[in-house]
């Protein structure tokens, strides 16, 4: 049985305990912010948006293209289709893995525009947009062979994603009807720290650079000139300002956590003492 002399301090390190449990708890806290996407004040569960059209990719200089070429000729095909297949020579990091294959070679648009074509030469396909130059590239392939089908497609559009995102990196951009949300699903959604109400959409166009802001939460994302990506874009999400608070927090408040820690092991220590 404790010795009553000893009562009144076994009293005092119990509630000490209690209050440090307590404030470890409030401290864990951390309050989110709403996550629910495309929010309206419209109660009707129907609601027709206005109609917007992607911006046409057209070929430019230094693009690199993927030039396919279909025909009953398989030696041909392999030739023409050789730069599709084979991938360029990538230098590889240890502890990194690459969750695609290396760059294809393609076709460079060079510097006069043209691109060098297998059994057709060059042929000039600077400002076409894909279809076009499929068309050009199958009326010049025609020479050669019979009834081809041809396909171009560009290989070196992509976007990225950074910022409060679970998988930020760079992806190919496979059209122009890529759209944010679809952006932001690639790199898994945003992070419960990501800022739903300031998206940064870096973006150039015609050499000039733009910086444009958009608010996932509301609907004012699906009208805007941002909702289709557009080749080089940069999505960036910045963090809440919780998470840098909590982050601070943790930071200061880690020696007081160590101090306290080591406090209730002595008084822990003592108390078993008292008891035996």
């Amino acid at each position: 049985m404790m010795n009553p002399y000893f009562r009144p301090i076994a009293k005092k390190i119990f509630s000490f305990c209690f209050f440090v449990s307590t404030l470890i708890y409030l401290q864990s806290c951390i309050t989110t912010p709403p996550i629910a996407y495309f929010q309206t004040s419209d109660s009707l569960r129907f609601q027709q948006l206005s109609k917007i059209q992607p911006k046409i990719s057209r070929i430019q200089k230094s693009d690199i293209l993927a030039i396919t070429v279909g025909s009953l000729n398989e030696e041909s095909n392999a030739i023409l289709n050789f730069a599709n297949v084979n991938a360029l020579t990538t230098t590889t990091f240890p502890n990194i893995q690459l969750g695609q294959r290396g760059q294809p070679l393609g076709y460079l648009v060079d510097s006069t525009g043209h691109v060098e074509v297998p059994f057709v030469g060059r042929v000039k396909l600077v400002g076409m947009t894909l279809e076009e130059a499929a068309s050009v590239v199958r009326n010049e392939v025609e020479k050669s062979l019979k009834n081809p089908a041809v396909n171009v497609r560009f290989l070196n559009h992509k976007f990225s994603v950074l910022g409060e995102v679970n998988r930020p990196a760079t992806y190919n951009l496979l059209d122009d009807r890529t759209t944010l949300p679809e952006a932001l699903a690639m790199a898994g959604d945003l992070t419960v720290y990501g800022n739903r109400t300031n998206v940064m959409i870096l973006r150039e166009n015609n050499g000039i650079r733009e910086v444009a802001k958009v608010n996932l939460l509301t609907q004012e994302v699906l009208n805007s000139p941002y909702y289709y990506l557009q080749n080089g874009d940069l999505i960036y999400i910045e963090p809440v300002k919780s998470k840098a608070t909590y982050t601070e927090q943790k930071v200061q408040l880690a020696p007081i956590y160590t101090s306290i820690a080591t406090t209730v092991i002595v008084f822990g220590t003592l108390l078993v003492n008292l008891f035996k």
